[in-house]
């Protein structure tokens, strides 16, 4: 499970893009909302979309394997896709905010997390403002929250500068493909090679 959380107006859902085109084992969970949809999203695509009251739903159901309330919307991961794209040993992707993580985290201690930003708060702020579809007031809370946002990188595995999409695509591959050789993340065949070792006999 590889979760990435960054900046809003960071690029996290260019470089989601990228990553997927680019490489086939990978795959997206598409989370659930209950912001409004921006012009040029698809319900099912960018997120699930849906009422506040169906989110508070969910939530009761334990339909969510992690959810977050950011600048006045609620954000979270539907249990039941991720869990199958695991089983078929698929690298499941979330994309989602520190809140989120931060409960991946306790659920899942073997998640890999990264934490994409840009490489100052001046070109994250333009970004922000070269997106064209939030009001300065909505930009404003959204740099507000990146204030509060950077005191969880320590918690994050890897911090991912996009600067160059290109490099950036292709440095995030590297360190995927890296961290699934880490120890923690290799607990099955270890215990494996431990139990094959105890039946040897000399």
């Amino acid at each position: 499970m590889i979760v990435i959380s960054g900046f809003s107006g960071a690029g996290k859902g260019t470089l989601m893009k990228r990553l997927l085109s680019d490489y086939d084992e990978f795959a997206l969970s598409v989370s659930m909302t209950s912001r409004q949809m921006r012009e040029g999203e698809v319900d099912g695509r960018e997120y699930f979309f849906v009422s506040k009251e169906e989110f508070e739903t969910a939530i009761k159901e334990g339909k969510l394997l992690e959810h977050a309330e950011y600048c006045g919307n609620y954000y979270g991961t539907p249990k039941e896709y991720v869990e199958k794209k695991l089983k078929e040993g698929k690298n499941v992707i979330l994309e989602i905010e520190v809140q989120g993580a931060m409960q991946i985290r306790k659920k899942f201690p073997e998640a890999l997390l990264l934490y994409v930003t840009p490489p100052s708060i001046a070109e994250l702020e333009r970004r922000l403002k070269a997106r064209g579809t939030e009001t300065d007031e909505v930009i404003k809370r959204r740099l507000t929250q990146a204030r509060t946002e950077v005191d969880y990188v320590d918690d994050y595995d890897y911090l991912v500068i996009n600067d160059n999409l290109d490099e950036c695509v292709k440095e995030m591959y590297g360190i995927i493909c890296a961290s699934s050789f880490e120890i923690k993340r290799q607990n099955a065949l270890i215990k494996d090679l431990q139990e094959e070792l105890s039946k040897l006999k000399f």
